[in-house]
This record gives structure tokens, C-alpha cells and sequence, in this order.
């Protein structure tokens, strides 16, 4: 506890990380403040069925990452989500368009251009979200009694404005925070309203063991409590490892100065891909639960509606364990890394430069990709398997998948960053090994453009 006092006064005493860490709180408390801003026309007394339809699927994966914002229909609804699908959808294009990969190796100029066309894409996201949302609102089983009588003409015009207007303040908040802030602006803003639902979540999971349960119902939620530390503990794990490569440098004389001849160290991350398996993943499995409607397919849409199905959690783990694999083809090259390490005269011990130190690299990362993949569908069904052991739906979210994911990695790129600050200044880290591995110490997948 003590040292704990005193790395939040070293933290304070340094005067550039004390102006970032207020500038970011100010910055996130006006985003979460215009969550709670409902749009004009919009009755809020008569949202009772949008909460109710909009916490399932992924429409309930949405609003967790806008912090209940998409269902509470205020001006941040569609939140930072149509930048981030700018975002994925950009960097796909790098890698599969030789000339927009040309542009993003020019350095500044190509990353300025990069990110010129993400804002452009994010608007006509956003224009294509904002109307889907006003037809959602719209349904009269959903939300169309909270609209006002007078004001039924006017609202999809005005709402697909404020719907666009907020998604671009939101983006330019995230921005700040990335460039004068602390952390990823728009990886901090998903954190943040993942966050906000946890102390609800944390007192409704308590209010149920306490009151069905009565005293052995708080042992029952304190063992659930440390169940969640060490799914955290275990998840951090998974989000820093990585495997080793030794390499070498040819030692080079220029001048009266040698460089080189020292051996260093090539990092391959276990989860290279991040977050990015579990998104694709659960977008796919959400497609077949919307043929529920229809009666002969009505038993097999069923699965897909129930995260705690053993069949829904089977086909889940198999998607997850895919994508990971084919995300990680897509980001990683290991002819890419190989020629960088010619160029710059390193070698693997015992491996020829070039197409064999290709061949290594890749099939050291097929290695390591596996245990990773199957840990993170792991990570990703065990908000239903909670919700089988009878953990209320809202805090089994909190076990895994997408969201407890990012908040770990969010949290963990921030206290790198802080210790970075610290140790520059010579004080002591934030741990006693005076290292916090972050994300932008190797391959990071979608992490690099959306900060996951």
C-alpha cells in the first residue's frame, strides 16, 4: 500500500503525465455526459422495449461499447463503433490493395492520407447506421410510442444529423486523447462505456445471490468475484505472452565506431490478432438467430439466440479458433519480417537469411497461434458458461469475450504508457520488475488502427 501511495505521487509529480491524465478525464467526462442526452422528439419515459430488444445479440454487444447509449437513444447512440468498422475496413484494404499498402509505407504523409479517408468512410458509416437506427426506433414495437406525435415527419431527418454529428465529436474526443491525452483515445472511449455498466451489473448480481440465496448466497458471489480475478489474471497473461526469437546482428564498422554483434530479441505475440476473432465471430453467429421468424428454421435459429447452447458455445469455439488463424495470416507476413531482418544484417542462430528464416518464423507462429486460439474461444464462451451457473446476464459479460478482452488490453497499454513516463523520469515502475509489456511491443493486428 505504501509504495502504491508513492507511485501516485510520482505519478502527480510529473507535470506533462498529470496534464494528460486530467485532459483525459475531462475528455471522457463530456462523452459520457452526452450519453445520458436523449435525441429531440424522443420520450425517454418510453424506452422500456428498446432496453428490452436492444440488450440482445449484437445489438446488446453494441450498446455495451457505447455504455448504454444505443439503447437509451441519446445524441452519442451509434458511439464510436462506425470509426472503428472505418477503421477495420481500411486496414483490411491496406493489406489486400498493393497501392493503398504503397500509400501507408510513406510514412507521415501516407498515414496522414490513410487516416483522411477513415474520416470520409466513418460519415458514410455513420449515414447508414443513423438511418437503420431511426427505422429500428421507428418499429412501433420497439420504440415508436416514444416518439413524439408532431414530430414524427421531422425526426429522420434531424436524428441521422445528430446521429452523424455525434459519432464525429466522439471520434474527434478520441483523437484528442490519443494525441494529447493518455492511451488510445478511441480504444480508452470503448473501455470507458464498457466500464460504466459494471457497477450496475456488480449490484444486481449482488442483489440476486443476497436475495435468493440469503447468506450463502455472499459466499456464492464472492466465490464468483474470484472467479472473475483469476479470468482477469489468466487474460492478462494471454494479451502479453509472447515467444522469444533470438537474432543476431553482423557486427559493422563505420568510422572509429562498431555497430552490431549484439543479440537481441524478435517477439511474436500468442494473441497476435486480438480482439478482432471474437467480433467476426459473433457477427457471423448472429446472422442465423434472425431466422427465428421463419417456423421451419425456427429450432435451429434457436441455438444462435442462446449463448449458453453447448451447440452455440461448439460452433462459437470453431469460428474463433478460425478467424484467429486467418486474421493472423492477413496481418502477419513472415517473408515481410525476414527481408527486414536481411536488410538490416540480422539472423537467426542456424537459419539461413532469407526464404528458410521465412519458413521459421511462420511456422513458430503457426506454434504458437493454435494455444492461443483455443484459449481465446475459451475467453469467449465463458460468459455462457457464467450464465449457466446461474450469473445474471448482465455481469457474466464480465467473464470474458469481447469486452473484458479490451478492458484488459486498454488497461494494460495505459499503464505501459505511465510507466514509460515514470521510468524516464527515474522513478521506480509501476511493478517491481519495472516492466509492463504493452501491445505496441509486437505484431498487434486491429489493435494498431482501432486501439484493441
Amino acid at each position: 500500500m505504501k509504495k502504491f501511495i508513492q507511485n501516485l505521487k510520482n505519478i502527480w509529480s510529473i507535470d506533462e503525465l498529470r496534464d494528460k491524465i486530467i485532459l483525459t478525464l475531462l475528455l471522457l467526462l463530456v462523452f459520457r455526459v452526452g450519453n445520458f442526452i436523449v435525441l429531440p422528439g424522443i420520450d425517454p419515459t418510453k424506452l422500456g422495449n428498446l432496453h428490452a430488444s436492444g440488450s440482445k445479440g449484437m445489438l446488446g454487444i453494441m450498446d455495451s461499447f457505447v455504455g448504454g447509449a444505443f439503447t437509451n437513444a441519446t445524441i452519442f447512440a451509434l458511439g464510436i463503433m462506425p470509426y472503428i468498422s472505418a477503421s477495420i475496413f481500411m486496414q483490411l484494404v491496406s493489406i489486400l490493395v498493393p497501392q493503398v499498402a504503397k500509400i501507408q509505407k510513406e510514412g507521415e504523409s501516407g498515414r496522414k492520407k490513410i487516416n483522411q479517408w477513415t474520416r470520409y468512410l466513418t460519415m458514410i458509416v455513420t449515414f447508414f447506421q443513423g438511418g437503420a437506427y431511426v427505422t429500428y426506433l421507428s418499429n412501433a414495437q420497439i420504440a415508436g410510442n416514444a416518439i413524439y406525435g408532431g414530430f414524427h415527419t421531422l425526426f429522420p431527418f434531424t436524428t441521422v444529423i445528430i446521429l452523424t454529428a455525434g459519432t464525429l465529436f466522439v471520434m474527434w474526443l478520441g483523437e484528442k486523447i490519443t494525441d494529447k491525452g493518455l492511451g488510445n483515445g478511441q480504444s480508452v472511449i470503448i473501455m470507458i462505456g464498457i466500464m460504466s455498466r459494471f457497477p450496475s451489473a456488480f449490484k444486481a448480481e449482488f442483489d440476486s445471490k443476497v436475495a435468493t440465496r440469503g447468506g450463502g448466497g455472499l459466499l456464492v458471489f464472492l466465490v464468483e468475484l474470484a472467479l472473475l480475478v483469476a479470468t482477469v489474471m489468466a487474460l492478462i497473461v494471454l494479451v502479453q505472452g509472447t515467444r522469444k526469437i533470438a537474432v543476431n546482428y553482423a557486427k559493422q564498422i563505420i568510422g572509429n565506431r562498431q555497430f552490431g554483434g549484439a543479440r537481441q530479441f524478435l517477439p511474436l505475440k500468442v494473441n497476435s490478432s486480438g480482439v478482432m476473432p471474437i467480433i467476426f465471430a459473433q457477427a457471423i453467429m448472429f446472422i442465423p438467430g434472425l431466422l427465428t421468424s421463419w417456423e421451419p428454421m425456427k429450432g435451429f435459429a434457436q441455438i444462435f439466440n442462446d449463448h449458453g447452447n453447448i451447440w452455440y458455445m461448439l460452433i462459437y469455439s470453431v469460428l474463433v479458433i478460425g478467424f484467429t488463424f486467418l486474421y493472423t495470416a492477413l496481418i502477419f507476413n513472415p517473408k515481410q519480417v525476414a527481408d527486414d531482418l536481411k536488410r538490416n544484417n540480422g539472423f537467426i542462430p542456424g537459419v539461413k537469411p532469407g526464404q528458410p528464416t521465412a519458413d521459421y518464423i511462420g511456422t513458430i507462429m503457426d506454434r504458437i497461434t493454435f494455444p492461443g486460439a483455443v484459449f481465446l474461444a475459451i475467453v469467449g464462451i465463458l460468459p455462457g458458461i457464467a450464465r449457466n451457473l446461474h450469473v445474471t446476464t448482465t455481469f457474466s459479460t464480465f467473464y470474458g469475450g469481447t469486452s473484458l478482452l479490451i478492458m484488459v488490453a486498454v488497461i494494460l497499454d495505459t499503464l505501459q504508457m505511465i510507466e514509460t513516463h515514470l521510468l524516464m523520469r527515474q522513478y521506480d515502475g509501476l511493478m517491481n520488475s519495472g516492466r509492463i509489456q504493452g501491445r505496441t511491443t509486437a505484431t498487434t493486428g486491429a489493435a494498431g488502427v482501432t486501439g484493441f
